[in-house]
């Protein structure tokens, strides 16, 4: 499993006195512990992704608001550590990729406008999971149900 590997990782980082990967494994293995106490039972790949993507995300955001700030070397760290973190989620799909995929569910649900954008997500999600982040796959929903859209009326 994918905790074995960070677990090894995480070895072979101490030996080295890699500080930050040392402490992004952690984090990432600390993430899988609290997901398996919240289910109660050992999580799959599948959910370890997810958890993986929620890291990602709140280091995106912060690495932005650290930039915003003029803390240059913080959002750098976060940046790192993002990078560290991708190293161990399955090969992600590129965009045209996504986009195919995104206009076969639309076809398949038969969603027309914004209004089916959940029905979209929900199928999906399901679909592409942990082969692309939940912010791609939203935006490119939306530019997609947006073409559909008839322009507004006057």
């Amino acid at each position: 499993m994918i905790t074995d590997r960070i677990r090894k990782d995480l070895t072979q980082a101490l030996k080295n006195k890699q500080d930050l990967r040392v402490s992004t494994l952690r984090m990432m293995l600390a993430g899988i512990v609290n997901k398996e106490k919240e289910k109660g039972e050992a999580i799959s790949e599948e959910a370890a992704v997810k958890v993986f993507f929620s890291m990602i995300k709140q280091r995106e955001d912060a690495a932005k608001q650290f930039s915003d700030a003029g803390r240059d070397d913080s959002a750098r760290k976060e940046r790192e550590e993002i990078t560290i973190i991708r190293g161990y989620l399955p090969p992600q799909l590129g965009e045209d990729e996504i986009r195919a995929a995104v206009k076969e569910v639309i076809a398949e649900v038969g969603a027309h406008d914004l209004k089916g954008m959940g029905t979209v997500m929900g199928v999906l999600s399901k679909k592409l999971s942990g082969k692309a982040s939940g912010g791609d796959m939203s935006r490119i929903v939306k530019e997609e149900l947006a073409k559909g859209q008839d322009p507004p009326r006057q």
